[in-house]
């Protein structure tokens, strides 16, 4: 030490050292957050939005054959998954990445969205290779809160039925309400044997991860509301909102 330094003005020196140093870990920590945010919104997951975006808005617009917007508005949840694969010879199997909202009844508002996987396999007379846009409406209170349960079984966990098509249509299927999902689909391709009975839907877990980050659970996302939303994710709540309005 310095003679003509008092340990005064070293310990302020050092003091002034310690402060920077700190301001380095801060702004360090920062740009891993920011880091993290820019990566949670890949490009992966924000394709994955909007191709449910341009899914959702096709299908509650095709002429004759639309989704009941009364029925959207009677949901207590939509599970969309653009681009499901189904291919068969003999046995059968059929993947898919979605996501899934829920509708808070009281206000018309929607959950952020949940990423969630479909998959499945299945024994019979089929052949063929397409791929399907799928809209899934939970209608059942009980099948909500089972969605995210360890596996849920299409099927068997909640009972399935193709869902009416057209304005007027749901008023004139009440029959069909029994079943706890309707599902609507769009398909390219050619395949003969098509059947969601014992798909499993699950949570993609990495995917709401890389979104959300590993401190939120998919109960505070989906039923709490909590969760920064990308744009492609404001884009679909959004439009949601304007067709169950």
């Amino acid at each position: 030490m310095n003679p003509r330094q008092s340990p005064t003005h070293c310990y302020s020196k050092m003091g002034v050292s310690v402060m920077h140093f700190k301001r380095l870990i801060f702004a360090l920590l920062f740009l891993l957050i920011a880091i993290r945010t820019a990566a949670a919104q890949s490009p992966e997951l924000e394709n994955r939005l909007s191709q449910c975006v341009a899914m959702v808005n096709d299908m509650m617009t095709a002429p004759d054959s639309s989704v009941p917007k009364d029925l959207l508005k009677r949901g207590q949840a939509v599970i969309l998954f653009p681009s499901v694969i189904k291919a068969g010879m003999g046995l059968g199997g059929q993947y898919g990445k979605g996501v899934a909202l829920r509708r808070e009844s009281q206000d018309g508002t929607w959950s952020p969205p949940v990423f969630i996987t479909l998959y499945g396999g299945s024994f019979g007379w089929q052949f063929g290779v397409q791929s399907v846009d799928l809209l899934i409406l939970v209608l059942n209170d009980v099948s909500l809160k089972n969605l995210f349960r360890d596996k849920f079984t299409i099927g068997a966990d909640a009972s399935v039925a193709a869902g009416p098509i057209g304005r007027d249509a749901s008023a004139q299927t009440d029959f069909q309400l029994s079943a706890t999902l309707l599902s609507y689909s769009r398909a390219k391709g050619l395949y003969i044997g098509v059947s969601l009975k014992g798909c499993v839907l699950e949570p993609d877990w990495e995917a709401n991860e890389l979104y959300y980050g590993s401190d939120l659970s998919i109960v505070d996302i989906f039923f709490k509301k909590v969760g920064k939303v990308s744009p492609q994710g404001k884009a679909l709540i959004n439009l949601l909102i304007r067709y169950a309005s």
